[in-house]
């Protein structure tokens, strides 16, 4: 069954996210490395965007890239996101969205482990929520179960 994930408005997300959270999602922010709330936590779960609960990541996907924010070598369907040039701060990055909520996640690069496709996506903490695999059911997302299941 598909769920129904909508957008929320300006005034909503600002009545329901924390400042950093607002900044990032809605300000194309960027949070502090190595001082967020996923960079080293490795439990198995799935990632949702914070303002919509859309299912973006999966730990199944995560790694250890010491760039001090959470890394991915794919979403859990690529159609979840959406790629846009971002030419801020004299770079030339990629940056990631989430499709529904068009909240700013992060960037992604070609700098991934090569024995993971070579991709990595690497997004902002305040941007997602965790879902631990044991609450999977509970919090309504028990088509993911299987991921977590050998």
């Amino acid at each position: 069954m598909e769920k129904n994930y909508y957008r929320r408005t300006k005034e909503e997300l600002k009545n329901v996210l924390t400042e950093e959270q607002y900044y990032v999602t809605q300000e194309n922010g960027t949070e502090n490395p190595y001082n967020n709330e996923y960079w080293d936590f490795f439990e198995d779960g799935i990632y949702v965007d914070i303002t919509t609960g859309e299912p973006l990541f999966t730990s199944k996907d995560k790694f250890s890239s010491s760039c001090g924010w959470p890394a991915f070598s794919k979403p859990i369907e690529r159609t979840k996101i959406k790629e846009n040039k971002d030419c801020s701060h004299g770079m030339i990055r990629t940056e990631v969205r989430s499709k529904i909520g068009d909240s700013h996640l992060g960037h992604v690069f070609c700098d991934g482990p090569a024995e993971l496709g070579g991709i990595r996506y690497c997004i902002n903490s305040a941007a997602l929520k965790f879902i631990p695999k044991n609450k999977l059911k509970e919090e309504g997302y028990e088509e993911f179960i299987s991921y977590f299941e050998k």
